[in-house]
């Protein structure tokens, strides 16, 4: 057994990683693709940010495709605003 007193804490790896997603600005939108489609298309990511694995865990959350590409994320359907809440909640700040 270690004696940290630190050991139990959820300290990320790169505690930096908050503030590098609350100085990003990103837009979150919706376009209409053929057939009358939705996709949501949120854009404005910094380098650095792991845009796939972000793509992914909004694609779980959301339970719906879409795909990362050219630093940008797209969503199948109508989901914006959760969307954005989703994002605001991993610290991002949403364009208003």
């Amino acid at each position: 057994m270690s004696d940290d007193p630190f050991d139990d804490l959820d300290i990320p790896d790169d505690p930096t990683e908050d503030l590098d997603r609350a100085s990003q600005e990103l837009s979150v939108s919706t376009e209409e693709r053929r057939y009358g489609k939705k996709m949501v298309v949120v854009d404005g990511f910094q380098s650095g940010t792991d845009v796939r694995a972000l793509a992914s865990e909004l694609k779980s959350a959301l339970g719906t495709g879409g795909t990362a590409k050219d630093d940008r994320i797209e969503l199948q359907g109508d989901h914006a605003d959760r969307v954005r809440d989703l994002l605001r909640e991993r610290g991002f700040n949403i364009e208003p």
